[in-house]
């Protein structure tokens, strides 16, 4: 049976959406990406995540906003 997330650590977000913890935390700090506390642990829901990944621009916007 696949694993199915619901949360992912900060490194496990990063990891999944294929970008750095660099640029990730920059992403929380703007609040285009919502994070979450349990404690001292920050958590990204999975949801949160895809719906941060599917908001970015598409690339055709992007060039045209260059």
């Amino acid at each position: 049976m696949p694993e199915h997330r619901i949360s992912y650590s900060v490194h496990e977000a990063a990891k999944a959406a294929g970008i750095g913890l660099t640029k990730l935390r920059e992403e929380i700090r703007a609040k285009r990406l919502v994070a979450r506390k349990l404690g001292k642990r920050t958590l990204i829901n999975a949801d949160d995540l895809n719906a941060w990944a599917a908001n970015l621009p598409r690339i055709d916007d992007a060039r045209r906003a260059a």
